[in-house]
């Protein structure tokens, strides 16, 4: 981008700014080297030299860049591999809602409601106006901790049991022409992955 810091006086008399007071002022590189007030000489050819070889590998890189864009150049390699017996890949199930609301109980929520973004540490809940209104009274019943006596709580029993379940996600499944089922899945960290066979 370049910067002209052209003096008011001048723009405001009305004459043209000289090429040489405009190089100067200029912060394009180079142009204030090439055209300035003093005579010729092997500085002002030097940097006439450089500016024009610049600008001409600009545009050769360009028009390069350009050109090979408009050619669509792509490689697709494909390696096939046949096997008699495959092995069953794992699977995982992403779900942005990593715990079903209807398992989550008053203690579920007292111990992990922040963490869940469904409470603030206040143990408050921070905000109704995105939200389904029957989800908000269940909520606002479960955070109500009058008379509340917390229970132990364990994160690992909390996802086992309001994380979802593989037997109400799995619709349908075949590999290598027979179905497959639940029972074939075990979890692991959070994850599905299959049974050896």
């Amino acid at each position: 981008m370049m910067d002209l810091k052209v003096d008011e006086e001048e723009v405001e008399s009305g004459q043209p700014v000289s090429l040489e007071a405009f190089a100067s002022s200029s912060t394009l590189h180079g142009l204030s080297h090439i055209f300035s007030y003093e005579r010729l000489s092997v500085k002002r050819v030097f940097w006439t030299l450089c500016f024009l070889g610049s600008f001409a590998l600009l545009l050769f890189v360009c028009n390069e860049r350009i050109q090979y864009y408009f050619r669509y150049p792509h490689v697709t390699k494909l390696d096939e591999v046949t096997t008699s017996n495959m092995t069953f890949p794992a699977v995982t199930f992403c779900n942005l809602n990593e715990f079903r609301f209807s398992r989550v109980t008053k203690n579920d929520l007292y111990h992990a409601g922040e963490l869940l973004a469904l409470l603030n540490n206040r143990y408050e809940i921070p905000d109704t106006q995105m939200a389904d209104e029957k989800q908000v009274e269940i909520l606002q019943e479960k955070a109500n901790f009058r008379n509340f006596k917390p229970k132990p709580f364990s994160m690992l029993e909390f996802s086992d049991r309001a994380g979802h379940d593989i037997r109400e996600m799995l619709l349908s499944c075949l590999f290598r022409g027979e179905p497959c089922a639940p029972e074939d899945f075990k979890v692991v960290s959070g994850y599905f992955v299959p049974l050896p066979p």
